[in-house]
């Protein structure tokens, strides 16, 4: 009985060990791409015909998103923490200047379609382009700095 005892509590330990801390950088920032692909993929469902289109929930998505996306750049730790468990490639360490350039891109296309959402009343057409200009500019930054 001991042994079955002491055998569960090491499996329960062991995979413990694995869980990233939901406090570091790495889990933070996850966390807000999380959110901001759920905001994204809302958005879009409107403008697609997926999701019926509300234009109020429309306009708050609009304005969470573009809150959302400048928030998970202060949690990519310096370049010389390079951390180990990331889905991000070294190169967003070893080109900052690009990344950061693709971020902004980002926040401003984000911006934009928050803009373009406070002009009542509100047609898919018009919010068709700066929400693919949010996509694109989430699909760049992943070709170039994120592993799959």
């Amino acid at each position: 009985m001991n042994k079955i005892l002491l055998l569960l509590l090491l499996a329960g330990l062991a995979a413990g060990c694995g869980q990233e801390d939901p406090n570091s950088p790495s889990a933070l920032r996850k966390a807000l791409f999380k959110q901001m692909l759920k905001e994204s993929e809302k958005l879009s469902g409107m403008l697609r015909g997926r999701l019926t289109f509300n234009e109020m929930e429309f306009a708050h998505g609009a304005s969470h998103l573009a809150e959302l996306s400048g928030a998970p750049w202060q949690h990519f730790p310096p370049p010389e923490s390079q951390e180990k468990s990331s889905n991000a490639r070294q190169a967003v360490w070893q080109q900052q200047a690009r990344f950061a350039e693709l971020a902004r891109t980002l926040e401003m296309a984000a911006d934009q379609l928050q803009q373009a959402s406070a002009q009542k009343p509100l047609s898919k057409e018009a919010l068709s382009a700066p929400m693919q200009r949010v996509e694109l500019a989430c699909k760049a930054c992943h070709q170039e700095f994120r592993r799959f």
